[in-house]
């Protein structure tokens, strides 16, 4: 593990990871920055933690609605395709509470 010191919205982070994941950590810290700071300067949030909590919520908003590349599930966003996972899970849920009840 290699130990990466970061700024994020101006506060410093030491944070450790492999060598192979660092190009992608400094990317990720890049991103929350910039969108920490943007949120930040409209005026609009002041503490912190509010400004942190609307970018995790902005970053989910974000991947949430990425699509699937193409294949059979091309075009799907992957919280679409969470939704219909889901609502198979409970389909099957719902057939093996059914059985249980005959046996």
């Amino acid at each position: 593990m290699e130990r990466v010191d970061v700024s994020i919205l101006g506060r410093e982070y030491s944070l450790a990871c492999s060598v192979e994941e660092k190009p992608t950590l400094l990317a990720a810290v890049r991103h929350v920055d910039q969108l920490m700071l943007r949120i930040q300067g409209t005026g609009k949030v002041s503490s912190n933690e509010r400004i942190a909590v609307m970018a995790a919520l902005q970053i989910a908003g974000e991947l949430l609605a990425m699509k699937a590349p193409d294949g059979p599930l091309g075009g799907l966003a992957v919280g679409d395709f969470k939704r219909r996972i889901e609502d198979m899970n409970a389909v099957l849920d719902d057939a093996l509470s059914g059985q249980e009840k005959l046996l």
